[in-house]
């Protein structure tokens, strides 16, 4: 039986707050209020208390199965970006020690979670990837301007090389907005504009290059890339690629997005290009069910892009409806 997956949840081991808490410099710092509540104390934005609900996995693996899935994929801290501190080596022992936690936690429970891998981004280093990929994640996640343009995907390419021979996948997350422009906007714009922002150029490349000189790689875009399956039309209007957004090889993680849009997606890219993605508990914290989306059948929205894109055999079902066809117009 294919696994029903949630692809993109997070998690705050206790040991990488009390690593944060231990922080002087720049960026993502913590401190504890209480028996059980946590701050992050994120630099240019609000700070952000961490409940108990989003604490404990625990607590969040009966919710899993209380959803109907059977794992969940958790992704290293890229949008507070712990991997892009001006000490290299320190990012490397944060994300370390992220990474042994919540390994600690899921070995342990079955497989209701497993996590992706991450690397410091001034210094992508294959080595590190391999040793996560030994020590068993599921494969990588990069901040979306690891991908902006081809100088950047240049930047990456041994790491994703390494990671095309492991037969792993990538996934391809927001990073947080510039200090300055975050202290400078309403809480939520960093969400409806920079990580879209990210997502899309991030798209846009790999459509552009990523495909060809990574014919391997099979890639993840949280967000729907950002809305990208949204704009097909513009890109067929401008000559665009449309079948390469199409490709076999992507998936569009639905994080964030409901059921209008999700419907448009799949008409746009095909049904079994998207994947449940809860963002949990960033979006959510108490609901992580697949959403009800009309011409959807959410069995396989949580298995057939899930399996593919994690290299598993999907269990064979029912034909879905093909994408739309895209006729050029001008916009």
């Amino acid at each position: 039986m294919t696994a029903r997956t949630d692809l993109h949840q997070h998690a705050w081991p206790v040991e990488l707050l009390d690593a944060l808490a231990e922080r002087c410099g720049p960026g993502p710092r913590a401190r504890q209020e209480g028996d059980s509540t946590w701050v992050l104390e994120l630099q240019g934005e609000p700070d952000h208390p961490l409940d108990e609900r989003q604490i404990d996995l625990h607590r969040r693996s009966g919710a899993l199965f209380a959803a109907g899935l059977d794992r969940a994929l958790l992704v290293p801290p890229l949008a507070i970006g712990l991997d892009a501190l001006p000490d290299v080596d320190e990012s490397r022992a944060l994300l370390a020690t992220w990474s042994s936690a919540v390994r600690g936690f899921a070995t342990p429970h079955g497989s209701s979670f497993a996590a992706w891998a991450a690397v410091p981004a001034a210094d992508p280093d294959p080595r590190d990837l391999e040793r996560q990929l030994a020590e068993g994640a599921v494969g990588l996640a990069l901040p979306a301007p690891a991908l902006a343009d081809a100088a950047a995907l240049d930047r990456v390419g041994p790491v994703l090389e390494a990671l095309a021979r492991a037969g792993r996948p990538l996934l391809v997350h927001p990073a947080p907005p510039a200090a300055d422009a975050a202290a400078a906007t309403a809480a939520w714009r960093p969400a409806l504009v920079d990580y879209p922002a990210q997502l899309l150029a991030a798209w846009a490349t790999w459509l552009e290059r990523g495909l060809d000189e990574h014919p391997d790689l099979r890639v993840a875009f949280a967000a729907l890339a950002g809305g990208a399956p949204l704009l097909l039309e513009r890109l067929a209007a401008r000559g665009g690629p449309v079948d390469r957004a199409r490709d076999e090889r992507l998936v569009y993680e639905t994080s964030s997005f409901g059921p209008r849009a999700l419907a448009a997606a799949a008409q746009a890219v095909g049904a079994d290009r998207l994947g449940f993605g809860s963002d949990r508990p960033v979006v959510a914290p108490g609901e992580q069910h697949p959403p009800a989306v009309a011409g959807l059948d959410p069995a396989r929205l949580t298995t057939v892009a899930a399996a593919r894109l994690l290299g598993e055999s999907v269990a064979a079902g029912a034909p879905v409806a093909p994408a739309l066809e895209l006729v050029a117009e001008a916009a």
